[in-house]
């Protein structure tokens, strides 16, 4: 009699195919973020760009500069908005030991990321970046290209429940006067060979994908005891307004 052989359970294999797959999914998103190219505007705003600037938040003498390149519309720059910047304004920003820059980075592949990038510099020109920031991506669900075709709808109300004044902001959006503002913050990211969001830059180091907090911190300090003079920063001030 041939003895039958024994049945291996298949549970550890399914196992592992679960993991690739979720590894698989994850590598497929970072290859995504990889490819996508900057939203081409205007040609002739490029000979007459102003600088790039970035909207500021903090002491702008602070001895060390966290820089993000971001998109409105990117979930993952979104997610660094609502779990790593609060624990960046608090801990590193309103202590003095670091500002933090924001830079318009609008990707081609989102299809409503140009109008959140306007109404933000919309919002800036009466002071009310960050307010419109972080409502922009507490509601990117409700604006972005997946769940309507026309942002406005939704992207509007936000600006006047942050404060601004409805008509300035209105003739701001029809007429797309800071255009040039965000193409230069483009340029700016483009030279420093940022290519997907969202990328944060400290000093000579570029992280495309963002940072964890701790991460942050880590180079943070490594900077300012680099740099003694530095280690006691001035007295920090309330975060500033674009």
């Amino acid at each position: 009699m041939v003895k039958a052989t024994p049945t291996k359970s298949r549970s550890p294999f399914y196992g592992v195919l679960a993991i690739l797959a979720v590894a698989g999914g994850a590598g497929i998103w970072y290859a995504i973020q990889s490819r996508p190219k900057p939203i081409v505007l205007d040609e002739s705003l490029v000979a007459n760009l102003p600088k790039a600037e970035g909207y500021l938040r903090g002491n702008p003498d602070a001895p060390v500069t966290i820089m993000e390149f971001a998109d409105f519309e990117c979930g993952g720059c979104a997610q660094f908005a609502t779990l790593e910047e609060p624990e960046i304004r608090t801990r590193l920003v309103e202590t003095g030991l670091a500002n933090f820059r924001f830079f318009d980075f609008p990707l081609a592949m989102h299809a409503n990321a140009l109008s959140a990038h306007l109404a933000a510099s919309c919002a800036a020109d009466q002071g009310k970046f960050w307010e419109m920031h972080d409502a922009l991506f507490a509601n990117q669900d409700k604006w972005n290209g997946q769940a309507t075709s026309n942002p406005r709808k939704v992207i509007d109300p936000l600006a006047e429940s942050v404060g601004v004044d409805v008509q300035k902001y209105a003739a701001c959006m029809s007429s797309q006067a800071n255009l040039g503002r965000i193409q230069a913050s483009m340029k700016a990211g483009t030279e420093r060979g940022v290519s997907s969001t969202p990328t944060i830059v400290i000093g000579n180091q570029v992280m495309p994908g963002g940072l964890r907090f701790d991460g942050i911190k880590k180079m943070v300090d490594s900077i300012i005891a680099a740099n003694p003079k530095a280690a006691t920063p001035a007295e920090p001030t309330p975060a500033a307004k674009p």
